[in-house]
């Protein structure tokens, strides 16, 4: 009898790394102005404090947050919600 694969077998979970990162928003800087950056520069970005970040995994969109506080003073995010690809 064949087996049939359910989705449930995790028996990889733990070979892989995925690297995820957060894009708080982008710039598009002349270089002119790239190199005129120096220490306390703000960059402004395109956009507001209350949006959502994306969240990537492996250079993919898989969805988004809110940036938090943790509870060991360090910065994560909350998802807010995931994309799904059709």
């Amino acid at each position: 009898m064949a087996e049939t694969n359910t989705g449930q077998d995790h028996q990889y979970d733990n070979e892989f790394d995925i690297d995820i990162s957060v894009t708080l928003g982008t710039a598009d800087l002349r270089i002119q102005q790239l190199l005129k950056l120096g220490r306390g520069a703000v960059v402004e970005l395109d956009r507001n404090v209350n949006d959502c970040v994306d969240i990537y995994a492996n250079d993919s969109l898989i969805g988004h947050g809110e940036v938090v506080i943790t509870e060991n003073e360090t910065i994560g995010i909350a998802v807010t919600d995931m994309v799904h690809r059709k």
